[in-house]
């Protein structure tokens, strides 16, 4: 087994992509070159040039020299295994034992990033006492696997080894613990928290202070799920290491404050927006993820339609008017706000947005953070925009009278303005704008076109399990009640962590502003006037887009009652 492990060594990663025909032979020479000076692995040089993926050289390792491939999100991993090694060298070397041989129990199978790695082999021979068989699979599959299975242990003994120096050097005053946390496993603790959440596809890490606790929870799919809790003298020193990252004031415990920092998990770089806010037990924080590629997304990933695709590009080709997107907080406006400006970046326009905060930089358009310290609101920076000869706006958000008379206005004198707004349904915005002291026809002549979104969880593809509809729910789903009808449901697997769902889509109602919807908002017309009217042009609800999901067999009834208000 060694020996032939060895001569299988022999072959060199990058010989064997350019045989599999995944790189040319000049991309494997530049991605040597590189690797020279950045002394990481070649696999890992090549995925950041982006000549490569992680799953394209698992497959070429599997094909060329004929070792198996594994999903380790599809196993569940005995305890006596996970007891066979320690984390520390799984980590180190991106390995996982997850089965014995089922014809030799002395054959123990390991998952492996890099199944030629001999030194990792052999470690794990020593440490374990048997027979390795290296099977293939992803760097992210691997380290997503540790975390869920040793995460929280590892995560726990450093909680313990901290309590452990802090009650043997105790100190109050708060530069010591300033000085304490840099040099602490707290340091450790933080950032597994982060990783984990980040490998979880958690959206927000909520760490909130109880009486005798701290509760760490994530918000994985829209949906909060605790992970883990620690003894509550662990938060300070929590609290002082977030503070320190987010570059905000270690001293005041008494107001809310606002950071900001970066992370790289697995050669990936994120952003985290850092709320604290003073509860009575401390101070609660709340961390929100953002992978800085995501946000600028192909408009064909969001989950359009194509008539709704259609009508998004129709909108976007609008010489000047206003564009607005509602809907909750985390229903997707922000993504479908930096879609949209990405597809009208070019040479040609000066695009100028304006931002609470800015979420994501965008190469090529100019990106304005408001401060109230130096008095820059929306409707200020607003004014100065328009003296900078723009042709596009972002407005982050229209939350006063003010802001929104002058986008309205901007939009009539030849600008593209587009922006958010919290409402229900695309129908109610005209209502929301009259609100805000809008004249009627001014929203009619402005507007060009307004897209209300939420967010469903797609259910798992691995368990999601069929069952016919009941009689209430085909009344829901518009379906003849006579007639037989298949619905999916969530189960629980151990792809999807359990929960039945994997990932979200986006739900869209978005109307078009035609000769008769102008009309009607000329003559204040109610919001059900004007859905009944753009319904009958052919706009799809909320509901009707999210029970066409169901239809699809892509969410469950469950989610089209949770976001839709009928």
């Amino acid at each position: 087994m060694a020996l032939e492990n060895y001569r299988r060594k022999k072959k060199r990663l990058g010989d064997l992509l350019v045989q599999a025909g995944i790189i040319s032979e000049e991309q494997l020479k530049e991605g040597l070159e590189k690797q020279k000076q950045t002394f990481s692995k070649l696999g890992e040089t090549l995925i950041d040039l982006g000549y490569t993926s992680e799953v394209e050289i698992a497959n070429a390792l599997h094909l060329q020299l004929g070792y198996e491939f594994v999903v380790l999100s599809e196993e569940t991993i005995p305890d006596n295994i996970l007891r066979l090694a320690n984390e520390q060298v799984l980590r180190k070397h991106a390995v996982i034992p997850f089965a014995f041989h089922p014809n030799n129990p002395n054959i123990l199978r390991v998952a492996m990033a890099d199944p030629m790695d001999i030194i990792a082999m052999d470690d794990l021979a020593i440490i374990t006492n048997m027979q390795i068989e290296p099977v293939v699979a992803t760097t992210t599959d691997v380290m997503k696997a540790l975390d869920k299975y040793y995460g929280n242990a590892e995560a726990m003994a450093v909680a313990e080894r901290y309590t452990r120096e802090k009650e043997s050097l105790y100190r109050e005053q708060e530069e010591d613990v300033k000085d304490e946390v840099e040099n602490s496993p707290i340091v450790l603790l933080v950032r597994t928290i982060v990783e984990q959440a980040v490998r979880l596809r958690a959206s927000d890490i909520h760490i909130e202070p109880m009486e005798t606790k701290v509760r760490i929870r994530y918000r994985i799919d829209g949906v909060l799920a605790e992970a883990m809790e620690y003894n509550k003298n662990l938060f300070p020193a929590i609290i002082a290491r977030i503070k320190i990252v987010g570059d905000m004031d270690i001293a005041e415990k008494r107001k809310p404050q606002d950071g900001r920092m970066t992370a790289t998990v697995d050669r990936k770089e994120y952003d985290i927006r850092i709320s604290m806010l003073p509860t009575v037990y401390g101070e609660k924080v709340v961390m929100r993820i953002t992978e800085k590629k995501t946000l600028n997304r192909d408009k064909r990933d969001l989950g359009f339609s194509p008539s709704d695709l259609e009508k998004f590009d129709r909108i976007l080709h609008q010489p000047y008017g206003i564009l607005l997107v509602t809907g909750p907080t985390g229903s997707g406006k922000s993504t479908t706000l930096y879609t949209a400006l990405s597809e009208l970046n070019t040479d040609q326009v000066n695009i100028i947005t304006l931002e609470d905060p800015v979420e994501a930089n965008i190469e090529g358009i100019n990106q304005v953070q408001t401060s109230t310290k130096s008095g820059l609101t929306f409707a200020s920076g607003l004014r100065s925009i328009l003296r900078q000869d723009p042709d596009i706006i972002m407005i982050g958000e229209i939350r006063d009278e003010e802001t929104a008379d002058i986008a309205v206005k901007a939009a009539i004198t030849g600008h593209l303005v587009v922006s958010t707004l919290h409402t229900n349904s695309a129908a109610s915005t005209i209502s929301r704008l009259e609100d805000m002291g809008v004249e009627n026809y001014l929203i009619a002549d402005a507007t060009v076109g307004i897209i209300a979104q939420r967010l469903v969880r797609r259910l798992c593809p691995h368990c999601k399990r069929p069952r016919q509809a009941t009689v209430e729910e085909k009344a829901v789903l518009e379906v003849p009640l006579e007639q037989e009808f298949t619905i999916y449901e969530p189960k629980g697997c151990n792809s999807c962590n359990e929960t039945g769902y994997f990932g979200r889509i986006g739900v869209y109602e978005i109307l078009t502003m035609t000769p008769k919807i102008k009309q009607l908002i000329a003559k204040r017309a109610s919001a059900n006037e004007i859905q009944e009217q753009a319904v009958k042009e052919g706009m799809n609800t909320l509901k009707m887009s999210a029970i066409s999901y169901v239809k699809e067999g892509i969410t469950s009834i469950a989610e089209v009652k949770r976001i839709t208000f009928e």
